[in-house]
This record gives C-alpha cells, sequence and structure tokens, in this order.
C-alpha cells in the first residue's frame, strides 16, 4: 500500500509543479503587461488569475450548468459517431468493395471545413441540440473508422493462420482475434476524436443556441472589457471539458486494455 501512495505521488508530482509553475509565471506576465509595460486593454489580453479566480465563485454555478450542457450534447454525438464509426470500419474490413465504394467519401467528407459546415447544419435542421449532436457525430467519424480499420488489419498474421488451420469461422476469428486486436486503434481514434467533439459543439453554439458554454461565451465576448473575466473563464472551461473528454476515453481505455505495453507496471512486488 505505501509504495503504491509512493508511485501515485510522484506520478503526480511533476503535474503539479508544472500547474503551480504555469500559474505563477501567468500572474506574474499579467502583472508586468499592467503596471510595468502598460499595454491597452492588458486584462483583455492576459486577465490575472487571483480575478478569474474571484470571478469563478460568483458564477461557478452557471459556467458549471451552461459546461454539462455542451458536455452531453457533445456525448451524445460522440457515441453516435463513434458508433457509426465503428460499424462501417468492420463492414470495410470485411468487404473489399464496401471499402472501394464507401472509404473515398469518407475521406472527402473530412475536407469540409468544419467551420463552414457547423452554420450550414445549423440553418438546415433549425434545432440548436440536433446540430451539436449532429456536427460531433460528424468529427468524431472518420477517426473512429480509420484507427478501427488499420487496428483490424493489423492482425498477426500467425495468429490467423493458426485460426484458419483449426476452421475458425469468420465471426469467432473476429470475435477472437480481430476484435481484441483492434481495440488499441478504437481509443486512439477516440481519443484524438473527444476533445474535438467538445469544439464542435461550442462551435455550433456560437452559432445561435440557447444554452451551453458557447453561447455565454459569446455573450461575454459582445460586452467587451466589463464582462473579459467571465469570456476567459468560459474559454478555460471548454479547455477543460476537452481534457476532461479524453481523460475519461484514456481511463476506460486503461480498464479495458491493460495489457498494452503502457499500463503494465514497471518492475517487480516487493
Amino acid at each position: 500500500m505505501r509504495n503504491t501512495f509512493v508511485l501515485s505521488r510522484s506520478r503526480w508530482t511533476p503535474t503539479l509543479s508544472w500547474i503551480i509553475g504555469v500559474l505563477v509565471i501567468w500572474e506574474v506576465c499579467s502583472w508586468l503587461l499592467l503596471h510595468v509595460i502598460q499595454v491597452p486593454l492588458a486584462q483583455s489580453k492576459l486577465p490575472f488569475i487571483h480575478m478569474l479566480a474571484q470571478t469563478l465563485i460568483g458564477y461557478g454555478t452557471t459556467l458549471l450548468t451552461e459546461g454539462w450542457v455542451t458536455f452531453k450534447n457533445a456525448g451524445i454525438g460522440f457515441f453516435v459517431g463513434a458508433t457509426a464509426g465503428l460499424i462501417l470500419a468492420i463492414l470495410m474490413s470485411i468487404s473489399k468493395w464496401i471499402e472501394q465504394l464507401t472509404f473515398p467519401y469518407a475521406v472527402a467528407s473530412q475536407m469540409i471545413p468544419i467551420l463552414g459546415l457547423a452554420p450550414i447544419v445549423f440553418g438546415i435542421v433549425r434545432d440548436d441540440q440536433l446540430a451539436r449532436i449532429l456536427i460531433a457525430g460528424y468529427i468524431t467519424f472518420f477517426p473512429v473508422a480509420l484507427n478501427v480499420l488499420r487496428g483490424l488489419r493489423s492482425t498477426n498474421p500467425s495468429a490467423l493462420e493458426l485460426m484458419y488451420s483449426y476452421a475458425a469461422k469468420p465471426w469467432t476469428i473476429y470475435w477472437k482475434l480481430r476484435f481484441p486486436g483492434m481495440l488499441p486503434g478504437l481509443f486512439t481514434g477516440l481519443k484524438i476524436a473527444a476533445p474535438l467533439a467538445v469544439t464542435g459543439a461550442i462551435l455550433v453554439e456560437l452559432m445561435g443556441a440557447t444554452n451551453g458554454i458557447g453561447v455565454i461565451m459569446l455573450r461575454n465576448l459582445y460586452y467587451g472589457p466589463s464582462h473579459i473575466y467571465m469570456f476567459w473563464l468560459t474559454v478555460i472551461t471548454g479547455a477543460l471539458l476537452g481534457i476532461l473528454s479524453y481523460s475519461i476515453i484514456s481511463f476506460i481505455e486503461r480498464w479495458i486494455t491493460p495489457w498494452q505495453p503502457e499500463y503494465r507496471p514497471s518492475g517487480g512486488e516487493d
């Protein structure tokens, strides 16, 4: 137990030291911009950390409520897009004809700038919640499909030959061999897409949604310097939502695929 505590503390100490260091440097740079360099609208460029903390105390509930709306819609879209990408990747791995038919269109769909697609989707569906889900799903779909397909095709040829020698059925080969082998690729795609799904949801909210962290962000940007601390808090909240989504996927990956080299315990047990 003591060794586990020491290992956990040693793992988190560099991260905490880095965070504290960034906050201290931020506060010092903000003071220099305002009092030494005297940059116009210095707080708009780099606000004081203690002022952000003070604003957070007063408006933390609002940020939490609106952040949850954004995170929920992004999560639904993320799930829909990941499911669609997973199914398509499996179908493409089964049939070369399906891959030749669908993969070029999947690649072409990613050439559309998300900044231009978001207002188009929002204008068509006329529903901010549905638009957020669609955009988040659209962003998630391709990274998951591509990485899952790569994982399905990275199966060890010797293991495949062994399964064939036992006359294993295709479904058995997928269930026993290909699906476990694709899991690292699946989680790679999910970790790429999760923060992007949050960004996509926020982007739709900037187009005219009724709630969400993007709405608060746009509202406080419109009011200018008088609401600069709240604006910065919405930006930080959006970033934290992306980090949270990535961390959740990483935690699930560690739980489901503990055999991966980076998750194996180093050293022996005392």
